[in-house]
């Protein structure tokens, strides 16, 4: 995967941005009066579509001009399961900065990529039985001596993430446990993507960035000549696909999908296969609620 290095000075604007178009679009949907999405209308139709992207590996990216990575694999499985039903699946490449904005608006009937349960977004969406981990680890620079395996090492230190992410809304975590160790955290700077934050990582203007464990994984086998893997710093957390609230009928679907698949060994695979490690001891029942969610994740 092909990372860019577009100066950081323009990332918190753009990230910002980016926040206040998905709030807006999710409020707005909430307020509405948009109807359900049933089985019955998808099969009349004789399709249900799938929002994915293709830039965030190894979830869905590009090589060579094709897709590839775990849901371009997935996609077949599921295509086949809808076929069984009596339906076809298509799915169109969106940039992720629009993508669960359009889910949430009812353009799609689900995001089958690698989208992280979080607080505010269960207030929008449901989501389907987990398919990965998503506990939050931290990439370093290769050799940065200044950061060790204690939490005390990241106090004062300056921090990149993604705006709007998982990861952001989870740091209070990571505050918390500098609290227990006598420190507090240093600057925190927020990116439109990725790519752009380990761009500033290897030219020193980050100490450190916060990542979803899979893709912390992803980018030591890729770029370990750079970078090096820290320690957790959240409670678990879970990749998983989300469907609108409105939906009860798709999130069954992708419900008896995922069954098929875990029952099957095909989703134990996969995931070791583009993982490194499969996770047998994922939640097995779509996550609803907050509430929910942080007993599942040991959320205080």
């Amino acid at each position: 995967m092909k990372h860019s290095s577009k100066d950081s000075v323009s990332a918190k604007p753009l990230g910002l941005l980016r926040t206040l178009a998905l709030a807006g679009c999710v409020f707005s949907v909430t307020l509405g009066s948009a109807q359900a999405t049933g089985l019955d209308e998808v099969k009349q139709r004789g399709y249900m579509t799938v929002a994915t992207e293709d830039d965030y590996a190894p979830f869905n990216y590009i090589v060579d001009g094709k897709p590839e990575g775990f849901h371009k694999e997935l996609l077949e499985d599921l295509k086949a399961y809808a076929k069984e039903q009596g339906f076809d699946v298509r799915q169109e490449i969106l940039p992720w900065t629009g993508l669960l904005a359009a889910v949430s608006s009812g353009q799609y009937d689900a995001a089958f990529t690698g989208a992280l349960v979080t607080d505010d977004r269960l207030r929008v969406f449901d989501f389907a039985p987990p398919f990965a981990s998503a506990q939050h680890f931290f990439a370093k620079r290769k050799g940065d001596d200044r950061i060790t395996d204690q939490v005390a090492s990241l106090c004062g230190k300056t921090v990149g993430v993604q705006a709007g992410s998982a990861l952001l809304a989870r740091l209070p975590e990571l505050k918390k446990m500098m609290q227990e160790a006598d420190c507090t955290n240093g600057e925190v700077v927020e990116y439109q993507s990725y790519p752009e934050a380990y761009a500033d990582l290897a030219n020193g203007r980050l100490d450190y960035v916060i990542n979803a464990l899979i893709s912390v994984n992803d980018l030591i086998k890729t770029r370990g000549d750079t970078f090096e893997k820290g320690f957790a710093v959240s409670g678990y957390g879970f990749g998983a696909w989300p469907v609108s609230k409105r939906s009860p009928e798709i999130l069954e679907f992708f419900t008896g999908f995922m069954n098929q698949i875990r029952d099957s060994g095909r989703l134990a695979e996969l995931q070791t296969k583009w993982f490194g490690e499969a996770f047998p001891e994922l939640p097995t029942e779509p996550i609803k609620s907050v509430e929910q969610f942080h007993e599942l994740a040991g959320i205080e």
